[in-house]
Formats: C-alpha cells, structure tokens, sequence
C-alpha cells in the first residue's frame, strides 16, 4: 500500500515537470513575447490607466481642486442620467435629453447592424458562386475601397448627395419624375437613421464580406459534389451547405456586436446634425461630448460614458450565455 507521503511526492514531481515545461515553451516563444511587448503596453497606458478617470462619476468633480479635495457623492449622477434636477418647478423630472440620446444610439445602432449583417453575407455568397474570377475581382475592389476612407469624407460626400441645392440624389429623382421638388433629406426626421443605416453599409459591407469569405473556404467541397450529384441547384446548395456551415461565424460575428450596440457612428450624427433633426440625431456620445467639453459637467459626462460601457459588456456577456445555452459557438 503507497504511503501518503509517496503519493505527495509523486504529485510535486508532476507539478515540477509541467513547471518547466511551461517555462520551457516560453523560452521557445521569447521572439513572439518580446513582439508582444509594445502592443500590451498600448493597451495598458491607452486602455487601464485612463480607467482611473472613471473617479469623476462618483465626484461632484471641480477642476482646479487636487483629487483628496474633491466631494465624493456615490452614484447621484448615475440617477441624474434618468431623473435630473426640475430647477423651475422643484423635485426631479425625467431627463427626456438622455433617455433620447439613448434611444436614438440603439435605433441607429441597430439598423445599423442588422442591415450591415444581412448586406454582408448576401454579398459573400454572390462572390462566393461567381465563377468568373475578372468579375469577382471588380466586385471585391469596388466593394472593399469605401472602407478605406475616413467617417469625415463620407460624411461630406452623404451631405453633398443629399443636398437639397444641386444634390446628387435629388437632381435623378426630378429628372425621372419621382420627385416634383427637392426632398429635405437631412432636415427630414424619419429619414436620418436610414441615412446612416445605408451610409454604414456602403462603406463597410465589403470589409465585412472578408470574415464571411474566409469562413466559407473551411467547407469541404465534397459536400458540394455530393449535393450537385443529387440534383440540388445552386440556391439549395446556399441554402444547405453554405449558410449551414458559416453559421458558427455569423454567431460569433452577432456576440461581437452585442457588444457595440451603443457605440453607434460619431461622425456622422456630429457632422449631418442640424436644427430640424437634432431630436433624432443626438447620441449617448454627443451627450458626453455636450456635457464634457461644452457644459465643463465631467462628472455627468464620465457617468454617461461608463453607463454605455457597462451596458455594451454586459449584453456582450448575455449574448455570449445565450449561445452557449443553445450549444453554438460563443466566445468564451
């Protein structure tokens, strides 16, 4: 019979030896780790340390006063998010501001998304079925190139096609006699988060087509030949094989999201924003940028930027355990 003792021993040398093995992969992948060096210090003085900033929520912060001088007031203006001061009438009232800045980043967000997403992968199939290689090639250059350009290009190249003098848009639609007069598209409330919906999709659907491309090169074209033999044409194929088998990456694609749905587009509802549409145009991040840097009120500012990051990681984790639940793929 092994005593206690031995069985310890045997323990601690298995211990030792997975130990120095670790160590030992390490020193194999010294180049790989000293390469990593620069990107984890980005991301510690870009991404942790700014953190320490999050202080000014729980302040009633004051520039000028050192940090042990300034007045902690827990989560007040957490609530002053929801329920802000009525100076007028006395008590608190519904801050209609940001409950419409809210509602405006998730509409936008989610049109956003869902028609980037249904754009993206219609698009990957049709390349991924086009025989001729000159075609798919001028598809995949023409749809790639708007990622490339900035949010503030796009956005004066949108202004200038929806301009109601002279505007792109307008000039065709009076010529073929769908309008009688210039529509006000950017003064129109109803058509700004389809601007920007659409806007989003011209210029991204071809970079997000990349993901779905690559994902569609793992199925095994096997599958293929065995569908063609039984007789399947080509949109029971798609409909059998392709989008089966990049379904774990549209999964993966959608917990990503999740996590984005309030981090909507600045540019562009900063740039197209005016008088007519500001109720429909105003953003959670155009109302840390108002309270920040106009009305100097950092503490609202800083509580309205960690109220959308909380949200986002935690729909991110709701997504995550939903799919991981329903047994697809999922990030962790």
């Amino acid at each position: 019979m092994k005593s206690k003792n031995t069985d310890n021993s045997a323990l601690y040398a298995t211990e030792l030896v997975n130990r120095k093995s670790k160590w030992k992969l390490l020193g194999k992948q010294k180049g790989l780790i000293i390469m990593s060096v620069p990107f984890v210090l980005y991301i510690i003085l870009f991404r942790y340390i700014p953190l320490w900033g999050w202080t000014m929520a729980f302040q009633d912060y004051k520039t000028g006063l050192a940090f042990k001088d300034q007045a902690w007031v827990g989560f007040k203006w957490f609530g002053e998010l929801f329920r802000t001061t009525d100076y007028l009438n006395g008590g608190k009232t519904w801050n209609v501001e940001f409950l419409r800045s809210l509602r405006n980043t998730i509409g936008m967000s989610l049109i956003s998304t869902v028609l980037g997403y249904i754009t993206a992968i219609l698009l990957a199939v049709f390349m991924n079925e086009v025989r001729h290689i000159g075609i798919k090639r001028f598809v995949q250059t023409v749809s790639y190139l708007p990622h490339f350009l900035s949010w503030v290009i796009v956005t004066s190249l949108v202004a200038n096609i929806l301009s109601v003098e002279d505007g792109t848009l307008n000039n065709i639609l009076m010529y073929f006699g769908f309008a009688k007069e210039p529509v006000q598209w950017l003064a129109t409330p109803k058509y700004f988060w389809h601007i920007i919906g659409w806007t989003y999709v011209w210029k991204e659907v071809g970079w997000n087509t990349i993901v779905y491309l690559g994902a569609m090169t793992a199925i095994d074209p096997c599958l293929y030949e065995a569908a063609e033999i039984d007789g399947c044409g080509r949109l029971k194929k798609i409909w059998h094989i392709t989008l089966p088998g990049i379904k774990p990456t549209i999964i993966i694609m959608m917990i990503m999201s999740a996590g984005h749905i309030l981090d909507s587009n600045f540019e562009m509802p900063f740039f197209l924003k005016n008088g007519m549409n500001l109720d429909v145009a105003n953003t959670i991040d155009l109302y840390v940028l108002k309270y920040g840097f106009k009305l100097f009120n950092f503490s609202l500012a800083t509580a309205a930027g960690i109220f959308k990051n909380v949200v986002n990681i935690g729909l991110l984790v709701v997504a995550n355990t939903i799919a991981k639940k329903s047994g697809e793929e999922r990030l962790m």
